[in-house]
């Protein structure tokens, strides 16, 4: 354990009586949801009172004598009641909420920074995530503080208070490997060690193997073991006997006697260390009561420890703290190995209830059992942490500059891409300014060269490049500066997406607005996936790009083939997916995708297209190496309209439309020349090019809604273009990725529909090879037409 620091008596004695307060507040909430609060069904509801009940100590040491306003927060899942009940104590939650914990509009599950009202700075819930994204937190913060606008930032600690079972998650590790190369710094991880999972008991020794892989990344590591009473008790004759049994006791017996108490505590002690003069002296002189608190006095539980172990804190290092606990402290439950989804049923609580001093009806109040209650409250205003009361910031939105590039006759979405940020980085828009690009190991291979070449890449100390400096010849100039502005990952997703959604919230935490910008090869969004839901969960903004994408990436197999990532565009909240074929259309959507990720209006629908745009959102866009040939320059209100929206007609169709293609991104040249080929056997064939099937569904559902609501005039983007559509009609959909992303729109008016994509793994070949293999060449599409529909003969070729 590190040298603590001393705090005075007074100030001690404050943060013991909001403990308490905590702990009553919390437990009460969980006990109101779950046995007093009428149930609509016969679900459990529960709430975590033995996780909240080990980290009490913990947080109040934390937010009401550590933390400043600077400082941000990621709540273990589990100790949430206890977060909402110092929210409600600061007069920032409400008691309808807290009576409504668990129930819609109510008090989360866990702390949500879009579904709560109170001053939640992560959300948590997904384990493990919440821990990491603290450590990406403070390298964005050191991002902004390098630059020239974000000079004087005030820096503060990122702060994830962590399940010592969180550890069992793979992105921790892959977290600390990160923060390792980018020389983290202003990083606390609080680990609630109480050795309990939801399943049982920790391994033995767990604490050893964490404390080596902490070390091994440069982080201080600090244990904390023994409350302020046991290390009392270690000083009187007979101590160090104690701390030798305390130290040797396997977790499971120590959980166990704790759960039975005092009685059971000095039998055991005795039995173990036997007449032994000055021990048991020791224990005799305290009565049952007082050897349990004792006993589970662990470091954890002890607030005066845990406030003087944050105090003596004087450096910017990353720290890990390893707070010993019991889970369950304080309550009838704690230490029973099923006590994580356990609850006090109303027995124990109303004994409960009376030991903890509270009168019946005061339940809720917040000063209720506090002697001195004006003391306190001139206590709490004093706090730090509270003194500016919420702190989400914002920041002003950048204009956006034209978005334009030159339709050369062959080019390929990806290699647009790169074109476009290419050319933003020769420019000194506010914009330019403000991007910050990151890749997984696939900068190079995902255009974002020349955009790195120019604004270089981060780092808190200048870093030379070898082959610069001996005039080796390279495209890639890699030098590392405070003023570069991309930040280069190892290959892992899940780091790609937490730091995609730290920085995504930059403008809240920080107050300066960043336009994050991540590549990685698109099959490998699914590696990432649950981060990537974490970070539209806090309604981060960013632009995530998948490329390359499909089958299209013919000679690198199956393993690298997309198959199913437009279908979690489409189901992604948060996340405005996109597919463009065409240089021209990736123009139009990120010019109004820079805007769109910097909107926070209300969410009343676009009555154009029943969208929410104006509040804003993330955008991901699917694209591909494929060079196609371009249409040539078009500037038409319905093509750029129909490109954001989702979809506009490439080839209208005529009064007695036959046939309609709908396609999406790069199967663009086959569906345009399958047009052509059906064109001879069935009469005015249309093309309708899709950018975004995720808008159009969206879309079309919000407007049946409004229908179904009684607003008669609802009509989507979708439901437009295909309004004057003839019955007889028949619907040909394709797309390099799977069949169902457009296979709805035959729903939109009742048109038999032909679904075409790919549904099974791919493998190497041409990607003429594989487009004739999964049937989305145009000779295959004009075939399901000719086998499908009734009409001339459509030729063979």
């Amino acid at each position: 354990m590190t040298q603590t620091t001393t705090l005075d008596s007074q100030h001690i004695a404050h943060l013991k009586t909001l403990e308490q307060r905590l702990l009553w507040l919390s437990h009460w909430m969980i006990h109101h949801a779950n046995h007093i609060r009428p149930k609509e069904d016969g679900i459990k509801i529960g709430g975590h009172q033995a996780s909240s009940a080990s980290m009490v100590s913990i947080m109040t040491a934390l937010y009401f004598s550590a933390l400043k306003p600077e400082d941000r927060v990621a709540v273990k899942p589990h100790a949430s009641p206890i977060f909402h009940a110092m929210q409600y104590l600061m007069g920032q939650q409400t008691r309808e909420k807290m009576e409504n914990f668990r129930g819609f509009g109510g008090v989360q599950s866990y702390p949500s920074r879009t579904k709560d009202i109170d001053d939640v700075d992560f959300s948590t819930g997904s384990v493990g995530l919440g821990v990491a994204i603290t450590s990406f937190a403070s390298m964005v913060q050191d991002y902004i503080e390098a630059k020239t606008w974000g000079a004087g930032l005030p820096l503060g600690r990122m702060v994830a208070l962590v399940g010592d079972a969180e550890l069992d998650e793979g992105n921790v590790y892959e977290t600390l490997q990160e923060g390792w190369k980018n020389d983290l710094r202003n990083c606390w991880w609080v680990i609630d060690y109480n050795r309990q999972s939801l399943d049982g008991i920790v391994r033995e020794g767990l604490f050893e193997r964490v404390e080596k892989i902490f070390d091994a990344f440069g982080w201080d590591v600090v244990r904390v073991k023994y409350g302020a009473l046991q290390q009392a008790a270690f000083a009187e004759p007979g101590g160090a006997a104690l701390r030798d049994w305390i130290d040797s006791c396997p977790n499971q017996d120590y959980s166990a006697l704790t759960f039975m108490g005092g009685a059971v505590w000095r039998k055991r002690l005795l039995d173990d260390l036997g007449d032994q003069g000055d021990v048991t002296a020791l224990i005799e002189r305290r009565s049952d009561d007082e050897l349990a608190a004792l006993m589970e006095n662990l470091g954890g539980n002890c607030v005066a420890t845990m406030a003087e172990t944050f105090a003596s804190i004087d450096h910017d290092r990353p720290t890990c703290f390893l707070a010993y606990t019991v889970k369950g402290w304080g309550t009838p439950i704690a230490g029973h190995k099923d006590n994580h989804g356990g609850l006090m049923n109303k027995t124990q609580m109303k004994a409960w209830q009376a030991h903890m001093g509270v009168t019946e009806g005061q339940e809720w109040e917040p000063f209720a059992t506090v002697e001195d209650a004006k003391a306190l409250q001139k206590f709490l205003g004093d706090v730090p942490f509270f003194a500016k009361g919420p702190r989400r910031y914002t920041d002003a939105q950048l204009p956006v500059p034209p978005v334009a590039i030159s339709a050369e006759k062959d080019i390929s979405t990806q290699a647009a891409f790169g074109k476009v940020l290419d050319d933003l980085s020769k420019g000194d828009s506010a914009l330019a300014e403000r991007i910050v690009t990151t890749s997984p190991d696939v900068t190079g291979t995902t255009n974002l060269g020349p955009w790195v070449n120019r604004r270089k890449l981060f780092a808190r100390e200048e870093q030379a490049d070898a082959f610069i400096e001996h005039r080796i010849p390279s495209t890639a100039k890699w030098e590392f500066t405070p003023k570069g502005q991309h930040i280069e990952l190892g290959i892992a997703e899940m780091n790609l997406f937490l730091l995609l959604g730290a920085a995504g919230l930059s403008h809240s935490l920080f107050g300066k607005r960043l336009i994050p910008i991540g590549t990685v090869y698109d099959p490998f969004v699914c590696r990432g996936l649950d981060a990537l839901n974490y970070a539209c969960y806090q309604d981060a903004r960013f632009m995530i790009v998948g490329t390359p994408s499909g089958v299209t990436l013919a000679p690198e197999g199956g393993a690298h083939q997309s198959i199913g990532t437009p279908l979690i565009g489409m189901s992604q909240d948060g996340l405005a997916a996109f597919e463009p074929a065409f240089a021209d259309e990736l123009a139009v959507i990120m010019e109004w995708a820079f805007d769109y990720l910097q909107r926070d209006g209300e969410g009343d629908p676009c009555e154009r297209t029943w969208l929410r745009d104006e509040t804003g959102g993330s955008v991901y866009l699917r694209l591909t190496t494929n060079p196609i040939e371009q249409p040539g320059k078009r500037a038409d209100e319905d093509f750029r309209q129909g490109a954001i929206d989702g979809a506009y007609w490439l080839k209208k169709p005529g009064p007695n439309c036959e046939v309609v293609i709908a396609y999406q991104g790069a199967v663009a040249p086959e569906a345009i020349k399958a047009a052509g080929i059906i064109g001879e056997g069935r009469r005015d064939v249309g093309v309708l090019a899709v950018t975004s099937a995720d808008r159009l569904n969206a879309g079309w559902t919000a407007a049946q809604r409004a229908r179904a609501r009684g607003n008669a005039k609802a009509v989507s983007h979708i439901e437009r273009l295909m309004g004057a559509l003839p019955r007889h009609c028949k619907l040909v959909t394709a797309i390099d990725g799977h069949p169902a992303t457009l296979a709805w729109l035959g729903g939109v008016e009742g048109h038999q529909t032909v679904s075409l994509g790919v549904e099974h793994f791919g493998q190497t070949g041409t990607i003429g090879d594989l487009y004739r293999h999964h049937g989305i060449d145009a000779a295959s599409i004009a075939e399901k037409v000719r086998g499908l529909t009734a009409g001339r003969p459509i030729p063979v070729r």
